[in-house]
């Protein structure tokens, strides 16, 4: 068994100013999609240019912060919503779903293509690699936060908190949502696979990693169960995007159609 050491959420202070480790992870997840946008568009053979990759960045963030929060208000905190009409605003109170988040990011990279002439498939298997490191660094902050925590286990890696032994489930996702996610993410993407595969793959990846840790993580306490004992608005949400990924390979790989994100070899 591990003592949680409740860590202190708020990061450091300027003046009226609490700056939360939570909020520098965003910080680092989009730091770290440019980075590794970047790194891929100065590969021999990308049809990506650096301003190309500012841009795609800035979009991606917006559609993560209003997609990430408007998700979290309708799929989790419509009850909220309902007693209050101001709830979507504070954000300061937390609340950010991935699903919204994901949900914001696909509009937001298809207004993109379509401002830059691109093949909106082309952008969406090109952003697939990014979101990873972000991932991770999100999951930390639900760790740091003393959130998400999972069910009462005996395992010796579990955590103690409030005198109960919990699955770290944060750390679980972490791990599988984050690292192992991006290692083979931007190992399939190293070289080029028929359009729309790289979609594919990381929607069939993160929602059946998703799908299995809900197992071992607590619902939130206003939703609860949705059916059975055991099926949670998480599963719900997972399920589409596993059945939609296993479409998109079959697709990519039966019309083979080549990447837009490599210049064809003359």
């Amino acid at each position: 068994m591990l003592q949680y050491p409740g860590f202190d959420p708020v990061a450091f202070e300027l003046g009226p100013l609490r700056v939360h480790w939570y909020g520098l992870m965003y910080l680092v997840g989009f730091a770290a999609a440019w980075w590794l946008a970047r790194l891929r568009a100065r590969r021999p053979g990308s049809t990506w240019t650096a301003n190309d990759v500012d841009d795609l960045v800035f979009y991606g963030m917006v559609g993560v912060i209003l997609g990430g929060r408007l998700g979290y208000v309708l799929f989790y905190g419509l009850g909220f919503w309902m007693d209050d009409a101001l709830y979507p605003f504070r954000i300061w109170e937390g609340g950010m779903s991935f699903h919204g988040g994901m949900l914001g990011v696909i509009a937001a990279m298809t207004l993109f293509a379509k401002r830059r002439g691109r093949n909106v498939a082309d952008v969406y298997d090109f952003s697939v690699p990014l979101p990873a490191i972000g991932l991770f660094a999100g999951r930390i902050g639900n760790f740091i936060n003393g959130e998400l925590w999972g069910k009462p286990t005996d395992v010796p890696w579990g955590f103690s908190v409030n005198g109960e032994v919990r699955h770290a489930t944060q750390l679980y996702e972490a791990f599988l949502e984050g690292i192992v996610l991006f290692a083979v993410i931007w190992w399939f993407t190293s070289r080029p696979r028929p359009r729309l595969a790289p979609s594919g793959l990381f929607l069939v990846f993160y929602g059946t990693v998703r799908f299995l840790i809900e197992f071992l993580r607590l619902p939130d306490e206003h939703i609860g169960y949705l059916a059975g004992g055991w099926f949670t608005m998480g599963q719900l949400l997972s399920l589409p995007m596993v059945i939609a990924g296993v479409v998109l390979l079959v697709i990519a790989y039966r019309r083979r159609a080549p990447s837009g994100n490599f210049a064809v070899a003359r």
